[in-house]
């Protein structure tokens, strides 16, 4: 058996691919939920609101729905429904920051609520797309830099971290054959380096939002439990689904409070795998 999936089985999931439905966020810099949803449907788009989201819409279509000209307008952005909830959760306001910015889904999405956003991204060839989205859905309000998110200096009370990771299955049907754990244990290394830095960064009482989209414990539980012990920091409640985070693994005990993050299995949720934990100083 391969040995991310036997380790699946360790912690009591079954995780086997599924088909995700075609997800869209609404842009509410230029339209509302409901009048996107009217205007998507007299196109013939069925559109059903994703229970767990604020203004995310599952839809269903005979043709491509990044064809539309609601698409092009930057109506809405297409976003697997998973991904559309670190921005939610960390509730942004005044001055945000994005460390890990392209494509820019959550970048337009922290738009929308924040006065200014803060995205850096390091690396160059990515930077284009993260600017054609940010003009094509309206966004005025974001700040683009070409840089490292191990070097952000600054003092900021609201962060996202969308970091890079292995990914899933859900994702990629060869996943399983590419990935090995040493893989997985470089990207662990990086993302405690992003993390390291960034919670230096964070203002007295500021709060920072830590994402993945991997599955793997050492991108996820063991970068928090890491950051626990080397720093002044705390993990809050977090009200949206999933399963609560692991407290041991492979012999491994980790801090009580990881209950309080969450894991979205694609077995249980239905969207990609995902991981989403809220540090406050």
């Amino acid at each position: 058996m391969n040995i991310f999936l036997k380790r699946y089985q360790e912690l009591g999931q079954e995780v086997k691919p599924i088909q995700l439905q075609t997800a869209i966020r609404t842009n509410l810099i230029k339209i509302s939920n409901n009048e996107l949803k009217s205007r998507l449907e007299e196109r013939g788009v069925k559109v059903k609101k994703i229970p767990f989201t604020k203004n995310g819409f599952y839809t269903k279509s005979r043709f491509s729905i990044g064809s539309t000209l609601e698409y092009l307008q930057g109506f809405y952005y297409i976003q697997e429904a998973a991904s559309q909830l670190p921005v939610e959760i960390l509730e942004p306001k005044g001055i945000t920051v994005d460390c890990c910015a392209a494509p820019g889904g959550k970048t337009t999405q922290l738009a929308m609520s924040s006065d200014v956003t803060l995205a850096f991204e390091s690396n160059f060839k990515r930077l284009q797309s993260l600017k054609n989205n940010l003009e094509r859905l309206g966004v005025s309000n974001t700040i683009v830099y070409n840089q490292d998110a191990r070097k952000i200096n600054g003092n900021f009370k609201k962060i996202l971290i969308d970091a890079p990771c292995s990914g899933n299955l859900i994702l990629d049907t060869e996943w399983l054959m590419k990935q090995t754990l040493i893989n997985v244990q470089q990207r662990s290394d990086l993302q405690k380096d992003i993390l390291g830095n960034m919670i230096n960064q964070l203002d007295d009482k500021g709060e920072l939002v830590y994402s993945t989209c991997s599955l793997e414990p050492e991108e996820n539980e063991m970068v928090i439990n890491w950051a626990l012990k080397i720093f002044k920091v705390k993990l809050m409640d977090i009200d949206c689904i999933g399963s609560p985070g692991l407290t041991n693994f492979q012999g491994k005990d980790f801090d009580k409070s990881m209950t309080k993050c969450r894991r979205l299995w694609p077995n249980r949720t239905n969207t990609q795998g995902f991981f989403i934990a809220k540090l406050k100083k």
